[in-house]
């Protein structure tokens, strides 16, 4: 098994058994929905919350389902294409993907499922709050930052070698 295995196998599977858990765990404990419950006072709060769209409240109306499933089936596939050509001893690279496809797996079983996606992380001061998200979007988010800023630190890798082969 390559390095990039050992790693990528073993954050995916526990990440989106996290996801899983905690937004059963919020299903049936954060009745009723939109009731805060306040864990670090108002900065971080326990919310159940359902979104039928998108992040940050993207809204298609009857397609946000067919379409954000699609969506969702596209991405798996562009991130396990990523995942396949990352070189074997690339560990970094592969935990980062492993990262966003663990959250995409997370929200697209659950769309599937139930048609909505489970939030319940709220963070915020007073009225400025985040929206409120789950444990696949910090996957997705964090990792989708991460993956962009590793994808072109390599092409200015890429770009900067085939300068010197240029000029050398």
């Amino acid at each position: 098994m390559p390095p990039k295995a050992r790693l990528f196998w073993p954050i995916l599977v526990v990440w989106l058994l996290l996801d899983i858990v905690t937004k059963r765990w919020a299903l049936d404990t954060l009745q009723p929905a939109g009731l805060p419950h306040e864990v670090l006072g108002e900065y971080l709060r326990w919310t159940l919350a359902f979104n039928r769209g998108a992040a940050m409240g993207m809204h298609l109306g009857e397609w946000s389902r067919p379409f954000f499933t699609v969506v969702g089936v596209v991405m798996l596939g562009v991130l396990y294409w990523l995942y396949r050509t990352t070189a074997p001893a690339d560990r970094l690279r592969a935990a980062i993907i492993a990262f966003v496809m663990a959250g995409a797996l997370g929200n697209l079983i659950e769309r599937i499922r139930l048609g909505q996606i489970t939030d319940f992380i709220d963070v915020g001061v007073g009225t400025i709050r985040f929206w409120t998200f789950n444990v696949a979007d910090m996957g997705i988010t964090c990792g989708a930052i991460a993956l962009a800023l590793v994808l072109g630190k390599e092409d200015a890798q890429t770009e900067t070698g085939n300068r010197k082969q240029a000029t050398g």
